[in-house]
């Protein structure tokens, strides 16, 4: 019997439809050891060692795999054709060999597509396995390991409440914080553009917009104002106009290339809305199989690649589709090449159907609504890749007013050839312009001056943060997906209105990154690496050799940024966040410090200024005279944050009453509610309860460490309680004053917040803000309360 290792189940069920009964297909699941996530498991100090756990969960997995092998008189290992599925190999290999005592015949099997052809070809073309891409591998591996557990526990030390930094995921969340922080210092700038409305002799009406105002030609900001437009209008008011100038050129539009992975990811977040890893995990299951009428096809090839090659048998299969079904004005008379980036290194194949004539309409059944919608873009994608150009005619006419002070202009288009937009693209229309002739006069119907602001480049969204990766070179188009999903799941980004937002620990920690590692969060150091990461994979250098290279520089930034106290690091922290602070202060004066509301509200002599503190909980802002005045004030970005912290059990620190305790809003499985710890010391409260036989209330004593209370609805919006607010909910029910020797005193019961008076309970007016409950109006309740006639029922005879 001879043994195929493959990743996935569903794989390993496609391809024994395609091999005989002397084939057996096991699946490893993925990948069947790792580094595990515990101090020296690389270790710098002995050549790099590299220590490997085998994953606990797929340990049933191996043990088949082992036991299969003991019978088998071949072993092809027939993981993914990229760096991730050589490792699987690899490691698989290591373990077979040491359980086998060498005595094993065991071969790498390649293959981007699961047909029965890709698949018998491989089989009669085994390979060894490809060691430098496992080098290459190991050291993406071992720098990440180096990078997380050298700099994560330096955050729990610097940075309550950041969980940890990757190597390039700390890259992309500083486009996202940096694009941030360029949208919050843009300063928004007024031009005005000035459009006519034209008749032509033949009575056609169109648009033309003005370019040349005075003799000079007009610049974005040439017109500046309402009063400068005002003044153009009036003396274009008085102007005749002819047809000055007609250019007609003919424009050729080439087709996109076949999809790879950054494409496709990019092409279906902005034609379908799919996030990256949505995408991912569809492609993934289009290429393992799909069952179409009974039997299991893999419908596209190895969805993970950065090539744009197509092979031969694949060209020829598109071309002739192109010629039978769209016709042969739409074929090329060679096929279209398209350069790939220099030291791509996963799969060689652009992403395509296995079988071009498998139409999106004849498998539309098969397939659910988006395993369809994403074949279909990948099936076009391939199609167009090797049809004709377009051609379009670009029409620019030029108005010119009779004493050459003036000029607009108006241009069209119109389709000459459509091409591959035949296919793809049929959202471009033509704009076609009436039948005009140079010299021919036009009149003026309308002067229609606008008025615009600039506005700064706008937030990244999935298909534009991919896009700026891919361009600076900054990951793998594989990693793309996984990198957004950890600064997600680690909250340091939000995603608010299909856009990335970062949030206020994620600045936080980008700030200490850029100041204490810039370098290793610069983008040319991230793309530089990733290129010699290409270099180990092609053999030109040794993995080893580039660990030891970071390593040596990383190590002593670790210890030179370890000697940083936090308050140091904080104080750098607010000074880089400035204006970040006092945007969400609402405070415009970003020159001067901010003053603490409590120490103005209560007139203090000596006004505390706000600044950046950290906790585990978030980051808030505090009073400088603590313990004197204790305001604090939760940081929290944006709305997606406060969406979070409502879906999630996150707790926000909101203050502390004195020294010795703090103060939290939580979220329990029943909603919000208060919690106060209290520090290193039990506090002795009082509780009231009916006594069940005597009806009476009774008061005992209880010693807890912690007071919990719900957050009452009556309050609305449980997250803009404030800590004074806090502070009288915990401490209820509270003294008001005294009536007649009888004390009365504000509580909160089931039905919502009272009075009690002696021993009867007066209900507050739900229009009285009862926190801030006075002792008159407390009396006056009581007194309207206690006037009141009882109803009396009227009995029918």
């Amino acid at each position: 019997m001879k043994l195929v290792i493959v990743e996935s189940p569903s794989k390993a069920k496609t391809i024994s439809k395609y091999l005989g009964k002397e084939f057996k297909i096991l699946a490893s699941y993925g990948h069947v050891r790792a580094i595990p996530s515990k101090k020296d498991s690389v270790l710098p100090s002995e050549d790099f060692l590299i220590k490997y756990e085998t994953i606990d969960k797929h340990k049933k997995h191996l043990e088949k795999i082992i036991e299969e092998s003991t019978k088998s008189e071949a072993i092809f290992l027939a993981t993914d054709p990229d760096r991730e599925g050589e490792a699987i190999s690899w490691h698989i290999y290591e373990i077979l060999k040491t359980s086998l005592n060498n005595k094993i015949i065991c071969k790498r099997i390649i293959f981007h597509e699961i047909t029965k052809s890709a698949i018998l070809k491989a089989l009669a073309n085994p390979k060894d396995i490809d060691i430098k891409l496992v080098n290459a591998q190991q050291a993406r591996q071992a720098l990440d390991y180096l990078v997380g557990f050298s700099l994560s526990p330096l955050l729990w030390r610097k940075l309550p409440g950041c969980r940890s930094a990757g190597r390039v995921q700390s890259v992309a969340l500083r486009l996202v914080c940096s694009r941030e922080e360029d949208i919050e210092a843009f300063v928004s700038e007024e031009y005005w553009t000035i459009e006519l409305d034209m008749l032509s002799k033949e009575k056609y009406k169109f648009t033309s917009k003005l370019n040349f105002a005075n003799g000079e030609k007009l610049s974005k900001f040439s017109i500046k104002n309402q009063s400068q437009a005002e003044k153009i209008k009036s003396q274009l008011e008085k102007q005749e106009f002819y047809i000055y100038k007609i250019d007609k050129k003919r424009q050729k539009r080439n087709p996109p290339p076949p999809l790879i992975t950054a494409s496709l990811q990019q092409e279906a977040y902005k034609k379908l809305h799919f996030t990256s890893k949505k995408t991912m995990s569809i492609a993934q299951k289009l290429y393992e199989g799909i069952n179409i009428g009974g039997n299991i096809t893999g419908l596209i090839t190895y969805m993970r690649t950065d090539c744009y090659n197509l092979s031969e048998i694949a060209l020829k299969d598109i071309r002739n589709y192109i010629s039978k079904n769209i016709g042969l004005k739409y074929l090329p008379s060679q096929a279209n090449k398209f350069k790939s980036k220099k030291n791509t290194q996963e799969a060689h194949e652009a992403i395509r159907p296995t079988d071009i004539n498998q139409t999106p309409h004849k498998l539309e059944n098969h397939l659910t609504k988006e395993q369809f919608l994403l074949y279909d873009l990948i099936w076009k994608r391939a199609i167009i890749s090797q049809m004709q150009q377009a051609l379009i005619d670009i029409t620019s006419i030029d108005i010119k007013t009779k004493d050459g002070q003036f000029i607009s202009t108006v241009s069209g288009s119109t389709i000459f050839f459509d091409g591959f937009l035949a296919l793809y693209g049929k959202d471009i229309e033509s704009t076609i312009l009436p039948n005009l002739q140079q010299g021919e006069e036009v009149e003026l119907i309308q002067i229609l001056p606008s008025q615009h602001f600039t506005e700064p480049k706008p937030r990244f969204n999935e298909a534009s943060l991919i896009k700026e990766l891919e361009e600076l070179g900054i990951g793998r188009p594989s990693t793309y997906s996984t990198i957004i999903s950890v600064l997600l799941d680690r909250q340091y980004l939000t995603y608010e209105s299909r856009k990335f937002l970062p949030t206020a620990i994620g600045r936080i920690l980008n700030v200490f990154l850029t100041l204490f590692f810039k370098k290793y969060v610069e983008y040319d150091f991230t793309a530089d690496l990733e290129k010699k990461l290409d270099e180990i994979s092609i053999g030109n250098i040794f993995f080893k050799d580039l660990l030891k290279e970071f390593w040596q520089n990383f190590e002593k930034q670790i210890l030179s940024s370890s000697s940083n106290s936090i308050q140091e690091v904080v104080s750098y922290i607010e000074q880089h966040l400035n204006i970040y602070i006092h945007k969400y202060l609402e405070s415009k004066d970003f020159d001067s410090s901010i003053k603490c509301p409590k120490c103005i509200e209560k007139k203090e002599l000596e006004i505390g200024i706000l600044h950046l503190k950290l906790s585990k909980y978030g980051p808030f802002l505090a009073c400088s005279q603590y313990p004197e005045c204790n305001f604090t004030k939760q940081i929290l970005n944006n709305s997606s944050e406060r969406d979070n912290f409502s879906t999630d059990k996150t707790d926000i620190y909101l203050g502390s009453e004195t020294s010795n305790d703090e103060i939290f809003l939580k979220k329990g499985p029943y909603g919000f509610y208060l919690e106060k710890i209290y520090k290193n010391l039990e506090k002795e409260i009082k509780i009231e309860k009916k006594n069940t036989k005597t009806k009476k209330n009774t008061k005992k004593t209880q010693k807890t460490s912690t007071i919990r209370i719900t957050v009452p609805k009556i309050l609305g919006d449980p997250l803009k309680i404030t800590l004074k607010d806090a502070i009288k909910l915990l401490n209820f029910p509270l003294h008001i004053s005294e009536i007649e020797g009888k004390e009365v005193s504000l509580g909160l019961g089931k039905f919502g917040p009272y009075i009690k008076y002696g021993e009867k309970f007066f209900s507050i007016p739900k229009s009285t803000n009862f926190l801030e409950i006075s002792a008159l109006e407390a009396k006056k309740i009581i007194t309207e309360k206690k006037s009141k006639k009882p109803k009396t029922l009227k009995l029918k005879s």
